[in-house]
């Protein structure tokens, strides 16, 4: 049983290894409609960026003003990782990165426990 007083960064770090992670990547974006969605090469980035991501919140790097380094999870490391691929749009066109932080917005919006510490939830 997982116990509140463990790093949810770790935890869900080592939940970026298993195929649930990819599955749930792949979900996150098509529920919500991200333009890259079906590009398999962007999904296996962003999950990759996401790890990275978590071991930086393992290490302690504060990534987020409201969370907690230990208590970043999976879907606001993936959010972050994208966050950061939209600004620095690079060849992206302009309609693509709009797209692409609509599917940001979105997230925060719909998902808003998975960006606060989980304290804030009782």
């Amino acid at each position: 049983m997982f116990s509140m007083a463990a790093s949810i960064a770790i935890e869900c770090l080592r939940f970026t290894g298993l195929f649930e992670a990819e599955l749930l990547t792949e979900l996150l974006l098509r529920f919500w409609q991200h333009p890259l969605a079906d590009n398999s090469e962007f999904r296996s980035g962003l999950l990759e960026s996401a790890t990275e991501v978590l071991q930086a919140s393992v290490d302690g790097e504060r990534l987020f003003d409201e969370v907690e380094p230990k208590n970043v999870n999976f879907v606001a490391a993936l959010w972050y990782a994208e966050s950061v691929s939209v600004s620095e749009p690079g060849e992206m066109s302009a309609s693509e990165q709009a797209q692409r932080a609509q599917w940001l917005s979105t997230l925060l919006k719909v998902l808003p426990s998975c960006f606060c510490n989980p304290e804030l939830l009782d």
